[in-house]
């Protein structure tokens, strides 16, 4: 069983002002679900490469659909042959499950 899998079968849910963030050791375990994916402080991030242009704006357009779908909206620069994609909960300031959820589903986008 592909441990992401649990992250991508999951639905993002809204978070509040009151909704505390994720403890060290809650982030440290979803992080170990994620390949490549960097924690800077209270955000996640990845680099995303491809061949040309044309082949990172199709990922550009399939990351804003996903975002649009869940409802969590990730950080993108784009560059001619590479993406970051940055997670944070900004409504918390801080990493909140959805960020690990959004991540897992980026991921597999790639693998379809």
């Amino acid at each position: 069983m592909n441990p992401a899998g649990d992250l991508t079968n999951k639905q993002c849910k809204p978070c509040e002002g009151r909704t505390p963030s994720l403890s060290p050791t809650e982030v440290d375990s979803l992080m170990q679900q994620l390949e490549g994916w960097q924690r800077l402080d209270h955000l996640i991030n990845k680099t995303y490469h491809f061949k040309n242009y044309y082949q990172t704006m199709a990922f550009v357009n399939a990351v804003a659909w996903l975002s649009h779908s869940e409802d969590h909206h990730p950080d993108l620069t784009v560059t001619y042959n590479r993406c970051q994609v940055e997670y944070t909960t900004h409504a918390i300031n801080g990493l909140s499950e959805n960020d690990f959820i959004c991540a897992a589903k980026v991921d597999a986008l790639l693998k379809i």
